[in-house]
């Protein structure tokens, strides 16, 4: 029986989180343990917690998952582990073991699909080095898929959003546009040649980015999903109390994404990350409206934004261009902090 998951979901993958502000306001009743072994926690909004176990051993802990962003139930499942164990590769470590989060709608899903989409986390979980070890599921509509992940790291080698520093070269490691391209997807105005490539993109395991950026002892990075490009910088600009400066036009798109905002196809979430950051940027008069638009698209299963040494860029770029990201690129500099947070320029 062949399933198309996209016809039982209104919005899917990354841009289903709820706004970067209603977040922001959701942790402030959060209460933080006072744990002097907690390395990492929700204070700067990072991509990961880390508790460490000894001097030479920290774990590394997420959790990620959204319903479908695909119609194909094996590729759903590839698509929400790669995101999830994301996190990981961000924070600098190595992921290891894993849960299953599975929420599935058993009245009107077959249970082939619900294998499908395990089978599809556990492919792409087996090509990480990650051993999935169990999970939870319950019977819920519309279906949801992601991963609890651990990783190990070493406490004095701990990759942060927080550790961007004036002089820094920003280098994104995927194009963006993902959630710009599944939108025209809906309204079939994205081509298939796009959708295909958003697919592969968002498969695409972020180990190859992790490991340049250990070989490089990079400090400061982020992964870019759900907030977009803007909201990801802003956070990693408020927790280094920096500004980030981005330069809109050397950003790299998938396809035919500058064409489809011009037609008109933004998504709902590009709007709340705006909302987000347009407090905390400023824009030259010379920002073109579409690209504006691309950097507050929402995406899933996203690159790498690392904040680099000039000296090391160009080895970083080459590096990047030889292990599975041919389309890295330096798109910004970190400055020290001026009125705002993000000043965004063509």
């Amino acid at each position: 029986m062949k399933v198309d998951l996209l016809q039982m979901v209104e919005t899917g993958g990354c841009s289903s989180k709820i706004s970067p502000r209603q977040l922001e306001e959701f942790l402030k009743y959060l209460p933080v343990p006072h744990d002097p072994n907690i390395l990492v926690n929700i204070d700067t909004h990072d991509d990961a917690g880390v508790y460490r176990v000894n001097d030479e051993l920290a774990l590394v802990f997420t959790t990620d998952f959204f319903p479908p962003v695909c119609s194909d139930p094996f590729e759903f499942g590839q698509i929400a582990a790669a995101n999830s164990i994301s996190d990981v590769y961000a924070m600098g470590g190595t992921p290891v073991i894993a849960l299953n989060i599975m929420m599935f709608p058993s009245s009107s899903l077959p249970l082939e699909a619900c294998a499908e989409i395990l089978k599809g986390g556990a492919d792409i979980a087996s090509e990480a080095g990650v051993r999935i070890i169990g999970g939870h599921t319950i019977d819920d509509f519309p279906p949801k898929y992601g991963l609890a992940v651990v990783g190990y790291i070493h406490p004095e080698k701990i990759i942060t959003n927080s550790g961007a520093k004036p002089g820094d070269l920003l280098i994104l490691t995927k194009p963006i546009g993902i959630g710009v391209i599944l939108a025209g997807q809906r309204m079939k105005m994205s081509s298939e040649k796009d959708v295909n490539l958003a697919k592969k993109l968002m498969k695409t395991l972020n180990y190859s980015g992790a490991e340049v950026m250990k070989k490089y002892n990079i400090k400061g990075a982020t992964d870019v999903t759900g907030y977009g490009l803007a909201g990801h910088a802003l956070k990693m600009a408020r927790a280094s109390n920096v500004t980030i400066e981005m330069y809109l036009g050397k950003v790299p798109l998938i396809g035919d994404t500058y064409r489809l905002v011009d037609d008109g196809c933004i998504p709902g979430a590009a709007f709340r990350n705006l909302e987000f950051v347009e407090n905390d940027s400023h824009l030259t008069m010379d920002v073109r409206y579409n690209l504006k638009m691309i950097c507050m698209d929402a995406q899933t299963s996203g690159g790498l934004l690392m904040c680099v040494p000039p000296e090391v860029s160009e080895n970083i770029l080459s590096d990047l261009h030889k292990t599975g990201f041919p389309r890295s690129a330096v798109i910004g500099r970190v400055i020290e902090k001026k009125e705002k947070y993000l000043n965004l320029e063509n």
